[in-house]
């Protein structure tokens, strides 16, 4: 299975369900992502913890009201077919109340800061 497809649905399912947090197995790429996606405002706090040994990561969940903050997530780039953007290809999420993440040779980036940055890269999903 796909790794981060099943982090983001994990965050989906867990904001529905009314969870506080998520508990995900630990990545340095997950970490990156989970960091980028803080930064935006999707998830309130990050913390890599120990479980039976194993290296987990803690994902706060953010709601407005009783609604969760992340309601859709749409995977681009699967493990079939890689979509790459140019910096002149990354546009808006939802008239920019979504949010785009890219894998960049910068690091992972939300499609705004890539822009900001002038690079482009493989698009990884999309989150609203």
């Amino acid at each position: 299975m796909d790794s981060i497809s099943n982090m983001i649905i994990s965050i989906k399912n867990g904001g529905k369900a009314g969870k506080e947090t998520v508990v995900l197995p630990y990545s340095k790429l997950k970490n990156a992502i989970a960091l980028c996606l803080q930064k935006e405002g999707y998830i309130s706090s990050v913390a890599k913890k120990a479980k039976k040994g194993q290296p987990v990561l803690e994902l706060g969940l953010i709601y407005n009201g009783k609604a969760p903050k992340i309601t859709e997530v749409e995977r681009v780039s699967k493990l079939s077919r890689r979509v790459y953007f140019g910096m002149k290809d990354i546009n808006t999420v939802r008239n920019g109340s979504g949010l785009l993440v890219l894998s960049t040779p910068k690091g992972i980036l939300s499609g705004r800061e890539a822009r900001k940055e002038q690079v482009g890269g493989e698009a990884l999903f999309k989150m609203w």
